[in-house]
């Protein structure tokens, strides 16, 4: 006979309790919890369907008490500025919480599960000696993993938002986000239903709405009533213990010591926002006992627990990371417009995109595409920048070859751009090339400096030109790091270069003043004395009246000490002030020792936000590997255009192929003759999209609310 210990008695302990017994019942279980069975805090807690099946099929028992309670719905609702934008097909489910606990008791009481209520549990250490087991879900301030901090290395990230948890008598018909634009700033609503006569309704904001509106625990709920009125209509909030509070995100470099584990918030938190806690809880319990009883061996046991686990929380974390911090930032998102705005939010974590909205809700993504253009994808809607009008959205990003002789562009140079313009994409960049003999980076660059050279560049653009449908840019760089160089000198090698550009016939510029080269070590206190727009600027004003220009910069340097976003922001409006026509936004690559803190491929966040504050058209770089990412970014307005770079050296015909899977056919999509037979799919190809899995429900056919039982 094994003897398990559960320190804690939320959902987490108890799920695991249950299923260990039913699992095996000469299994001795205890659990202790600190509080009385009818104690518990919040209101409703929320389950997907995927949760959903896992339950069922763990015990059915316990789904079958659940499923006579739940709440389920389909729509999001958005309320934003007098509109409400619903997206349906989304599918999930909800329960009071203090209902829950108490199937989850019932059901732990008839197995024969030890539950030692209003009782403090002896330490894990001490329990560790006398049990083989020793369950850890003493929530996000757990004292197991403050006890054993060497071991688990917790990270405890706390967030500068405020939030109260709160309950209301008014019964939302669909999940609903309102947001509310108050004389003190933006303030966000999570409200759902998860009872016949109540809904959760969690009210968030920024700190420094918070501090405008003068909130207290004491005041908090009176004056949320008086602001939030409007969305109340009528209905009372309800309190219980609810303060205010920063959310934690937690993560630990291991979640086992032992025969130590932890389970749900002592091992992991995720925002709110997705509607986490709950289901990421029980799904470890679920994982927990299966590995338990698959593996005698407890260590093993853990281990296999441990690596099950870890990637499906990663995954989650990294999507509410992504919900979280656009909440904190959601003053930089209002003022789109409702269509836009609601997508934004919808497609927040990147879980939910263009094409999963599309399967979920055709007539509502039906509605986007027409309101944003002409009812086709929003990633083949023609773009103008500055005079220069692109056929749709997508740019081939830069990327140097160093193949040149004496900076001539050669057949390397001809067959990658030209592949690039043929494939399909609205703007063609070259990589790195340089104004000056003096600024190569390398002996191999491209250059436009010299006769031979424009020549050179003007084979290529004649015939991206004649055989294409593309534009086609140069990036023109300077990549000396000495800050000492005079401006008027270095200005007067880029104005040189910018009419050479214009001789050999390129539609734009793109000023490359991120990465480390010359402008961009101007820009960075950590490579100059001071952020020093004043030599960019002028750089660019030298080269205005050519073509368009587009400028490149580094948004964040990743580095302790370096350029921050709102560094970026004023940056890129000195540059829109004097006349570029659009940001390239990328970042980094400024100094060697950068450490980016999620990885610098997903950079498009730092475009949304210049797009936001400066008004400026933004393309955003990196991590676009699907024309549904890319429909994504473009349909709400995180960016106007995306480059893509890895995905069109592996693919070169990508936006061909994008336009394809798209069934589009348009303008946007432009076919050389060459290629013009493989416009449509070939039929092995595969014709059916890829399905949606959803669970059938009655609530997914009539879409709105309705409370079983």
């Amino acid at each position: 006979m094994s003897r398990h210990a559960v320190i804690g008695g939320g959902p987490a302990g108890l799920y695991f309790a249950a299923l260990a017994k039913s699992l095996d019942p000469t299994r001795e279980i205890t659990v202790w919890e600190r509080n009385a069975p009818d104690d518990t805090f919040g209101f409703g807690v929320v389950f997907s369907d995927e949760t959903l099946d896992g339950i069922a099929a763990a015990d059915p028992v316990i789904f079958a008490a659940m499923e006579s309670e739940f709440a389920r719905w389909s729509d999001i609702d958005i309320h934003y500025r007098g509109r409400v934008e619903t997206s349906g097909g989304h599918g999930f489910a909800a329960i009071a919480r203090m209902r829950l606990l108490q199937i989850l008791q019932r059901r732990c009481l008839d197995l024969g599960v030890d539950v030692r209520f209003q009782s403090v549990a002896p330490t894990a250490a001490e329990l560790a000696a006398d049990y083989d087991l020793v369950v850890a879900a003493d929530g996000v301030n757990s004292l197991t993993r403050a006890a054993h901090a060497e071991v688990f290395q917790p990270s405890l990230d706390v967030r500068n938002c405020r939030y109260m948890w709160l309950g209301t008598d008014r019964v939302f018909e669909a999940f609903t986000f309102i947001i509310a634009e108050t004389e003190h700033g933006p303030m966000q609503v999570h409200a759902y239903p998860f009872s016949g006569d109540r809904s959760t309704f969690i009210v968030e904001m920024t700190e420094r709405t918070w501090q405008a509106a003068h909130l207290t625990d004491e005041c908090g709920p009176m004056r949320l009533a008086e602001l939030l009125g409007d969305h109340l209509g009528g209905h009372k909030l309800i309190t219980n213990n609810s303060k205010w509070l920063r959310f934690t995100t937690v993560h630990n470099k291991t979640w086992r010591h032992g025969n130590i584990v932890l389970l749900g918030d002592a091992a992991h938190t995720a925002h709110f926002s997705i509607g986490s806690g709950t289901k990421l809880a029980m799904e470890d319990a679920l994982a927990l006992a299966a590995n338990i009883q698959r593996h005698k061996d407890i260590p093993v046991a853990l281990e296999r627990y441990e690596a099950d686990r870890r990637p499906v929380v990663q995954s989650t974390q990294r999507a509410a990371q992504a919900s979280l911090e656009w909440f904190e930032t959601i003053e930089h998102a209002v003022g789109k417009d409702p269509e836009q705005f609601a997508f934004n939010l919808l497609t927040r974590s990147r879980r939910v995109t263009y094409d999963n909205l599309r399967q979920r809700d055709p007539e509502y993504v039906a509605r986007l595409d027409s309101w944003f253009g002409d009812g086709n994808p929003p990633l083949f809607q023609p773009f103008a920048l500055g005079d220069v009008r692109l056929r749709n959205r997508i740019v081939s990003a830069p990327i140097t070859i160093d193949a040149a002789v004496d900076g001539v562009p050669g057949d390397a140079e001809f067959a990658h751009l030209a592949g690039k313009a043929l494939g399909g994409s609205a703007l063609v960049l070259t990589g790195r090339t340089a104004v000056s003999a003096a600024g190569r980076k390398t002996l191999n660059c491209t250059g436009s400096y010299t006769p031979e050279q424009v020549a050179g560049w003007r084979r290529i653009t004649d015939f991206v030109h004649e055989h294409t449908g593309a534009r086609i840019g140069v990036q023109l760089s300077h990549a000396s790091r000495d800050v000492t160089l005079p401006v008027e000198e270095v200005a007067a090698d880029f104005a040189r270069a910018a009419r050479n550009a214009a001789a050999a016939g390129f539609d734009v510029i793109e000023l490359q003043a991120g990465h480390g080269n010359l402008l961009s070590v101007h820009l960075s206190p950590l490579t100059s004395p001071r952020i020093n727009r004043e030599f960019a600027v002028r750089v660019l004003e030298s080269m205005l009246g050519e073509l368009p220009v587009i400028v490149r910069i580094s948004a964040v340097d990743w580095a302790p000490g370096g350029t921050t976003i709102e560094d970026a922001v004023e940056t890129a409006a000195a540059f829109m002030a004097v006349g570029a026509v659009a940001i390239d936004v990328s970042s980094g690559e400024v100094v060697p020792d950068e450490k980016p803190a999620y990885g610098r491929s997903y950079q498009t966040p730092f475009a949304e936000r210049i797009r936001a504050d400066v008004g400026a058209p933004t393309i955003a770089v990196g991590g676009i590997s699907s024309h549904d990412d890319a429909n994504s970014i473009v349909l709400a307005g995180r960016a106007d255009l995306v480059a893509i770079g890895q995905a069109q050296l592996h693919d070169p015909s990508w936006p061909l192929h994008a336009a394809a899977a798209l069934d589009y056919a348009g303008e946007g999509a432009y076919w050389p003759a060459m290629h013009r037979a493989g416009s449509r799919r070939p039929l092995s190809a595969g014709r059916l999209r890829p399905q949606l899995s959803l669970r059938p429900t009655e609530d997914l056919v009539h879409r709105r609310w309705r409370a079983h039982g």
